[in-house]
């Protein structure tokens, strides 16, 4: 992903401040739990981000009715993207912390239309362990669901 310049005051929330209506947005739709507006950083016309309302830093921050509600106000964007600028693929990208690529650190998901030639790359190497270290993998994730 671009790297993004944040110019809020230092202990700021770039997202807060567009939330509270301190900078300006092109808002897109907002609820009572989140709020849609363009990216600046456009990488295709329709480039939309889903953020919470309310400051939460990562997935891991949020309520299950956020996470619910950023689902549903996703799903609602991409419809509306879809049939406004008819693109022929969409992504849907969420980043948590440095190492996982993310640079506002506010919850906000990407709705991004897609065509074939816009630059976007999204790829990574493949690791391919063998069946069983799969299968030990999935072992201790459903040990830990059990657990919680």
């Amino acid at each position: 992903m671009p790297m993004f310049v944040n110019t809020s005051p230092p202990g700021q929330c770039i997202f807060c401040r567009l939330v509270a209506g301190e900078i300006p947005s092109a808002r897109v739709f907002e609820d009572e739990l989140t709020i849609a507006f363009m990216d600046i950083g456009q990488v295709n016309p329709g480039h939309v981000l889903v953020a919470t309302r309310r400051h939460a830093a990562t997935l891991f921050d949020i309520t299950a009715d956020e996470a619910a509600a950023v689902a549903r106000t996703v799903k609602r964007v991409a419809h509306a993207v879809r049939d406004t600028f008819d693109p022929p693929g969409l992504t849907l990208l969420q980043a948590n912390g440095r190492e996982g690529d993310q640079t506002v650190f506010h919850f906000h998901m990407h709705v991004v239309p897609r065509h074939g030639d816009d630059g976007i790359a999204l790829s990574w190497p493949r690791k391919d362990p063998p069946a069983d270290v799969l299968q030990g993998y999935a072992a201790q994730l459903r040990d830990t669901l059990a657990r919680s």
